[in-house]
């Protein structure tokens, strides 16, 4: 059902599905610039579309009353923001239980400017031993597909400068409200 709901989607999106494959492997998807509530329905439109079974982190409030069993139904893990190194820890333990999944998580945070990307996906990724795939969204272009998957190095500096290259031509919904792609972290080896 959510095969046939991404062809029908893309079939009349204005939105132009490009880039890369899905990933061999379970990988941390990237999803940026997060800038509006629409790069959830985007984000689910491609990993239905390439058949990529992901999770992602939503914060927990995402998950009340009546929208828990959509949400999680949907792939959603919720998030606890007061205690954020908990999340890494239980993402981690899933992955290493055995779970398969790509997971989408969007480090720029909540969707508006903010100074740094949130690192929890570097964690996760370095953790879990899994690599990134950097997923994006570009409303100049109409474009929203999946870019490069590849390893992170620990030399948080480079790797996010492999990143910022990427999405350095990459706006966003709202591209007022776009994250330069930036740890608070980056001078740091992990």
């Amino acid at each position: 059902m959510p095969r046939l709901l991404a062809r029908i989607f893309w079939a009349f999106s204005r939105w132009k599905l490009v880039g890369s494959a899905a990933p061999g492997r379970p990988t941390v998807l990237i999803g940026a610039p997060h800038t509006s509530n629409w790069d959830f329905v985007l984000m689910l439109a491609i990993a239905w579309r390439l058949g990529i079974d992901v999770r992602w982190l939503g914060k927990k409030s995402l998950f009340a009353g009546w929208r828990e069993p959509i949400m999680r139904r949907l792939g959603g893990i919720p998030v606890d923001r007061s205690d954020p190194g908990q999340v890494v820890s239980d993402v981690v333990t899933r992955i290493r239980g055995g779970e398969v999944f790509g997971l989408v998580v969007t480090p720029d945070g909540t969707r508006g400017s903010n100074t740094y990307w949130k690192s929890g996906f570097y964690r996760i990724a370095r953790e879990a031993q899994m690599p990134v795939t950097l997923g994006f969204v570009d409303r100049t272009t109409m474009t929203t597909g999946l870019g490069p998957t590849f390893e992170l190095t620990g030399d948080v500096a480079s790797d996010m400068d492999r990143i910022r290259q990427f999405y350095a031509d990459k706006a966003g919904l709202r591209p007022e409200l776009r994250t330069e792609p930036r740890l608070r972290d980056e001078g740091a080896e992990t």
